[in-house]
């Protein structure tokens, strides 16, 4: 969760460091900090609880340079938010400094070992004992830097991605990864290192994603990477596609509100790149494994955690209707712990902004020790998930600064849509008549949601009647459930009002005792004619009959709920398969304006963080 970044090079590290870190804020902010080998020898340390504004303060007050350093902004696990727990740590004799981003499982027997040493720690956190055991392993006078941080991580347990200093070293930056992200920055006479590269975005055009039990490094002149066995390892360097200022505000007041408006953008991008001109998809580099197992698959497995949960639910509901595959989804955080039996003929599919979720990976892991093939859904290239999987589709939403998923999540709806067509014509379930159809449909979508962002206001002048309200009932069915699910999480994520989604039909099993004047029920009633609508109507009624306040999105042009509703958000009308794409985005809007109108931090929800790393 926590967001790390440095520098070794020519330059002063703490401007450099600041700039990473603004970019990283968004993977924890309870505090933040940094450790500087400045020219004087001295390695200075300034950290600060609460935003990465307070360490700015204290470095203005109090300046460092040194083209030596590395930076931390903390989610706090191990030891509440405070100035002594946060990073970087350092050892007894403040030698070395050290980032942390992970869980270090067996710290507390590590460190009563080296208390029993001599060693005083300062904080409560499991990451301090990493700078005491390697200044503990050093004592000997014969091991290098580089072999005795091996050597502590060959005695730890848990997920790290680490950053490490030397006072010693000045032109030395150590750098290593197990079960969380880091990606090392590979400059011309500079190196850097960052959780993600948004964060050194216009500073590097080539990077390295670290692979597990891997130690980098990094000098002026180049880098080095080994295992932890001190086993030599070339790296694979990657081109950096991405453009700095896809990372960047660009004039709106918030990235999330940015991310809203990208969304036709993205989803555009998604149909360019997997839609032919006859009107077939091709799903690229998936489409070799999907056509080896379309007809073979016996089940379809779905993996993944928050918002990409939903979507998969989604996803789940598309492959069985035009597959005719069983299908089903399962919590990230869950499956491993229910004893799960994955029959022969499983094909798995992860889903995952980031490609860095702790629970999906391990799921993951579990299903190929199960013996089946796993097709990644991520956005971000490079990532575990997709260097884990055995083919991907990539999302291509560029970067997600946001902490509440937005164009991500309309992103990975539009690959499961792709997918269940792609898979269904390879089945035969679907014609190519049919496909041409969907997939005609599908490049609607964008416009669609376009007229949607354009009532902005609208949805903004509802929101001022329901803000103040404690609690909102979210209501979808069949295709737009797990839409009602996800419009709750996000009014709760970035406006702190409580919200709970409901299959609508449920309503009666619990949520109607909550029912009265002062309950807002946002009602996802597209598309206009079927059976699920019939019955959605009903589910109405008895909201109408307690009482509650109905906020109903419906097709643009249907009035039949005028009477009803006591306010209603028209979106351009679609197949109910496809309506949660438009759907999604007014619910979008309607979390946005309630968190505004409440004061919230909008793109920096509290408790929360973007990358969820840590199990």
């Amino acid at each position: 969760m926590c967001g790390i970044v440095g520098y070794v090079g020519p330059k002063n590290a703490v401007p450099l460091l600041i700039e990473g870190l603004k970019r990283l804020e968004y993977r924890g902010y309870d505090s933040a900090g940094v450790a500087v080998r400045q020219a004087d020898g001295a390695l200075a340390v300034r950290k600060r609880m609460g935003r990465l504004a307070n360490l700015e303060d204290a470095l203005e007050a109090a300046p460092l340079a040194g083209g030596l350093g590395i930076g931390h902004t903390r989610w706090a696990t191990h030891g509440e938010p405070s100035e002594i727990n946060s990073h970087p740590h350092l050892d007894c004799a403040g030698r070395i400094a050290v980032v942390h981003n992970g869980i270090i499982e067996n710290y507390l027997a590590l460190r009563a070992e080296l208390e029993s040493k001599g060693h005083v720690f300062r904080s409560q956190t499991d990451t301090e004992v990493i700078p005491h055991l390697i200044e503990e392993i050093l004592k000997d006078g014969k091991t290098s830097r580089g072999e005795a941080i091996r050597a502590a991580l060959r005695a730890a347990r848990g997920a790290y991605a680490l950053g490490i200093v030397f006072r010693d070293e000045p032109d030395a930056l150590y750098a290593a990864r197990c079960g969380s992200p880091l990606i090392v920055g590979v400059g011309d006479g500079e190196q850097f290192i960052a959780s993600d590269v948004p964060a050194i975005l216009n500073r590097v055009k080539r990077v390295i994603y670290l692979n597990d039990g891997e130690v980098a490094e990094l000098r002026p002149s180049g880098v080095a990477v080994a295992k932890l066995d001190g086993t030599p390892v070339v790296p694979a360097i990657k081109a950096v596609t991405l453009r700095a200022e896809a990372a960047e505000r660009a004039g709106f007041e918030t990235f999330m509100l940015k991310e809203i408006h990208e969304q036709p953008r993205v989803l555009r991008a998604l149909l360019d790149a997997h839609v032919r001109k006859d009107g077939a998809v091709d799903l690229g580099e998936a489409e070799s494994l999907v056509a080896a197992q379309a007809k073979a698959v016996q089940r379809i497995l779905i993996l993944s955690c928050g918002t990409a949960y939903y979507a998969g639910m989604y996803g789940r509901l598309l492959l069985e209707r035009w597959t005719g595959i069983p299908c089903e989804t399962d919590l990230g955080s869950e499956f491993r712990y229910r004893g799960p039996r994955l029959p022969v003929g499983t094909l798995a599919i992860a889903v995952s902004q980031s490609g860095e979720t702790a629970d999906t990976l391990a799921s993951v892991r579990l299903a190929r020790d199960m013996g089946c093939q796993v097709l990644g859904i991520c956005n971000v290239p490079g990532s575990t998930l997709l260097r884990e999987s055995d083919a991907a589709l990539l999302t291509q939403a560029g970067p997600e600064i946001g902490v509440a998923s937005t164009k991500a999540f309309t992103a990975q709806l539009m690959a499961f849509a792709l997918l269940a067509i792609r898979i269904g014509r390879l089945r035969g379930t679907l014609s190519a008549a049919r496909e041409q159809e969907l997939t005609a449909e599908l490049a609607r979508i964008p416009d669609g949601i376009h007229r949607v962002l354009e009532r902005q206001d609208e949805i903004r002048a509802i929101s001022q009647k329901y803000f103040e309200c404690y609690n909102a009932l979210y209501l979808g069915r069949r295709f737009n459930y797990p839409i009602a699910l996800e419009g709750a999480l996000k009014n709760k994520e970035i406006s702190y009002q409580h919200a709970e989604g409901y299959a609508a039909g449920e309503m009666k099993h619990g949520p109607i005792a909550l029912i009265n004047e002062f309950l807002p029920v946002v009602c996802l009633c597209t598309p206009t004619a079927d059976e699920v609508r019939d019955k959605m109507i009903s589910n109405l009624k008895e909201v109408e009959a307690r009482k509650g306040r109905i906020v109903a999105v419906v097709a643009e042009g249907d009035h039949s709920l005028d009477r009803l509703a006591q306010d209603v958000i028209p979106v351009p009308e679609t197949i109910e398969e496809f309506s949660p794409l438009v759907n999604v985005v007014a619910l979008q809007l309607f979390a946005y304006h309630n968190a505004k109108l409440r004061g919230a931090d909008i793109d920096k929800p509290r408790n929360l963080a973007k990358s969820v790393t840590v199990e």
